[in-house]
């Protein structure tokens, strides 16, 4: 892996930063044309190449992109799950195409190293996600209560439970 390695190294010296260019639904990208456009020329010039390929297995899709050193056959392969997703105003196959392509530019960045988007994991604040509780209802909510009567059960644990509607909290103000 020696040949292929010291080529990526190489080629990533000469990279520049892929700016986006390309306007989405509020966001900006470098799409596959801006890119191609940036490296074939030091993938080239490095001796190297790749391939994006699209496989199926059990009915679900896989992007491999393999990336490779031309003279000595050594190779770099990742492949990443397409997820099937339905997009508004597009059929099936439409969607298909667009996830595809999404990520084979992700893919590409990747396998890469190349910058096509600005780096914002440090730039704001990580929000975590709470799972969702459930919900409960009256008569569950009216058994909890009655437990909550007899000692078995407290009111914290009830709200830290379940996702009570605002009668039900009413109802643990009397």
């Amino acid at each position: 892996m020696k040949h292929l390695f010291k080529a990526l190294a190489q080629f990533q010296q000469e990279v520049p930063v892929i700016h986006k260019s390309t306007q989405g639904y509020g966001y900006t990208y470098a799409d596959l044309p801006k890119i191609f456009e940036v490296i074939n020329p030091l993938l080239k010039k490095n001796g190297l190449a790749f391939t994006q390929l699209i496989n199926s297995k059990e009915r679900e899709n896989y992007l491999s992109t393999i990336l490779f050193h031309i003279e000595s056959g050594e190779s770099l392969e990742s492949n990443t799950l397409i997820p099937q997703v339905e997009l508004k105003q597009m059929n099936l196959y439409q969607s298909f195409g667009s996830g595809t392509t999404y990520f084979r530019r992700y893919c590409l960045s990747s396998i890469l190293g190349i910058v096509t988007d600005k780096d914002t994991d440090a730039g704001g604040e990580q929000v975590k996600h709470e799972p969702k509780k459930p919900t409960i209802t009256n008569e569950r909510f009216q058994k909890a209560i009655d437990a909550i009567g007899k000692g078995e059960f407290t009111t914290e644990q009830l709200i830290a439970t379940y996702s009570l509607t605002p009668a039900q909290l009413k109802t643990l103000e009397l």
